[in-house]
């Protein structure tokens, strides 16, 4: 006798072949990302971490180091601008969660005697594609939330 459990496993479960890769827009996201952090350490910065998930829903796609200041950069890669500029993506909801998500990462820290800010780099182009990308990197491209400031 099959279990309620198993039923409901067999009937929703993905169908996939056991050769399958991850999808195109994961493939094309990553390289945007390793696109970015080349193009930040060719620019002096170095890279602490990657793909950070400081809490269970947020992720940092990089932080990075110049100086004396610590900077979040999330990273938006398009293959074109027909629809806007990447950097658009980040709405108020996204910067919220880099915002909870940077706040996560410096009380983890124990709040870093450096400065704070986000960065966006936009990234146009195709993994196989001809042409070089065009990387725009966007300083300080918006503010940490007031509510999630905290006394250093």
């Amino acid at each position: 006798m099959i279990t309620l459990r198993k039923f409901f496993d067999v009937l929703f479960r993905r169908k996939q072949s056991p050769t399958s890769t991850p999808s195109r827009a994961a493939d094309v996201g990553k390289w945007g990302e390793d696109v970015a952090v080349a193009f930040l350490k060719k620019n002096g910065f170095q890279i602490v971490g990657r793909n950070v998930r400081p809490s269970r829903r947020d992720e940092i796609d990089i932080i990075a180091k110049t100086g004396d200041t610590l900077v979040f950069v999330e990273v938006k890669t398009r293959h074109q601008e027909h629809f806007g500029r990447p950097a658009r993506a980040v709405d108020k909801d996204k910067r919220r969660a880099l915002n909870r998500a940077a706040a996560a990462f410096l009380r983890r820290a124990k709040h870093p005697d450096l400065f704070y800010r986000f960065d966006v780099i936009e990234v146009l182009g195709q993994p196989e594609g001809v042409n070089a990308p065009i990387i725009r990197h966007l300083e300080n491209a918006f503010p940490f939330e007031m509510r999630r400031m905290f006394p250093v």
